[in-house]
């Protein structure tokens, strides 16, 4: 009887062994081992000769819980990425800009419903095109309504951004983002001599009114956009690595630039951005940033505003920049804008695991972030390769959202 009882205790502790050997590990709410599925992904796009590698993080419950680095930051020379490589993020400065913006939005110097003709009595003067395949000297109508502050920052004013292939946004490409201008003061200057693509509050079109929310920043707060973002978010949120111009010391570890040709074959792009003397504080583009950086600000806004005691934000002011400001006017299936970013109205149809109020954006070298408030998660997928496209943000959704487990 006592042998039976061992034989059944030994048993029991080796049957417990065994189911807790097997048991994955949990960090936060992350299944670990499943984080393997998204370094796979990685992977095999390095294998695909899609991209060069790529930096990725995944923040759950206040807690990085995965941090990786794959590939190269340059394939010339074979230089590894690492975790703490800078990225030209190029419209991932967008929604930091537009969180500058709302700052001064709490402390008064503007309404969203204002025009933008308040502060810049020039934006009085626009016309709207009739057509994309107009002519310069095609006739164009007048503005029913003005543009307003939040038509700026939701991307629905009708100003343009120059990135599509037709004949009006061509010409504004060439001229608005032409070499030798100094300031971002002199560049928004030239934006009114351009037709708007449609009445302001009809359309949503990708824009360059970020811009013009520079412009408005060093009118009311009497700082460069680079000093107020150096003093008011990047040195109390310790974002030591993101910036318009980047240090000597720092420049080592600055991605390059990476385009795959026709011949398949991925290669260092001719024309790098530029990381120094940079005049022109853009809210278009411009910043270098590091996933751990960036990861910083994201937990900012998932905080609703408030980041290690320290408050950039309201609550309420995060919640209005998170909602639906263009009713059905952006075309992605479950998906709308708010002020400053992209923000998912219906999950499922976005064929992704999304939550309602997930909140994202990207730049044009493929650098990927999301915030779900709903499950407390944040991501990012950091490369440098300049075929954009948004199936890294999808991929970035699936392999991430696998790894919940609370």
């Amino acid at each position: 009887m006592k042998l039976t009882k061992l034989f059944l205790l030994l048993f029991t502790l080796l049957f417990v062994g065994e189911i807790q050997g097997q048991s994955p590990k949990i960090v936060a709410g992350i299944n670990i081992d499943r984080v393997k599925r998204l370094e796979k992904f990685v992977q095999s796009e390095m294998d695909k000769g899609n991209i060069p590698g790529a930096v990725t993080m995944i923040v759950h419950n206040g807690q990085v819980v995965h941090q990786g680095a794959l590939g190269y930051k340059n394939v010339a020379t074979k230089t590894p990425m690492t975790t703490d490589d800078l990225f030209y993020i190029q419209s991932m400065t967008k929604p930091i800009i537009s969180t500058a913006f709302m700052m001064l939005y709490e402390e008064g110097y503007f309404k969203l419903s204002d025009p933008v003709s308040k502060y810049l009595p020039e934006f009085k003067n626009f016309r709207v095109i009739r057509s994309v395949t107009d002519g310069p000297d095609a006739p164009t109508d007048s503005l029913k309504s003005e543009i307003t502050i939040t038509q700026l920052l939701s991307h629905s004013g009708g100003l343009m951004h120059g990135l599509e292939q037709n004949p009006v946004q061509i010409r504004f490409r060439n001229g608005y983002f032409k070499l030798g201008i100094k300031t971002i003061q002199e560049r928004v200057a030239n934006m009114t001599k351009y037709p708007l693509l449609a009445q302001p509050g009809t359309e949503w079109n990708y824009s360059a009114g970020p811009d013009v929310l520079c412009v408005l920043i060093e009118k009311f707060s009497g700082m460069s956009v680079n000093d107020f973002l150096k003093s008011r978010l990047f040195e109390p949120l310790e974002m030591k690595h993101t910036g318009y111009n980047v240090p000597k010391e720092e420049q080592s570890k600055i991605v390059a630039l990476h385009t795959k040709g026709k011949n398949g074959t991925i290669s260092v792009a001719a024309n790098q951005p530029p990381y120094e003397n940079v005049t022109v504080w853009s809210g278009v583009n411009g910043l270098f940033s590091t996933a751990a950086d960036y990861a910083t600000f994201c937990q900012m806004m998932l905080a609703g505003g408030t980041y290690k005691g320290k408050q950039y934000l309201s609550r309420k002011t995060v919640e209005l920049m998170t909602s639906n400001h263009t009713g059905d006017l952006f075309k992605t299936p479950g998906t709308e804008w708010g002020l400053g970013f992209a923000v998912v109205t219906d999950g499922p149809a976005t064929k992704t695991p999304a939550s309602n109020g997930l909140f994202y954006w990207g730049g044009a070298n493929n650098t990927h972030f999301f915030i779900d408030p709903k499950e407390k998660l944040i991501a990012l997928f950091m490369t440098q390769e300049s075929n954009f496209t948004w199936e890294y943000h999808n991929s970035l959704r699936q392999m991430v959202y696998q790894t919940l487990a609370d």
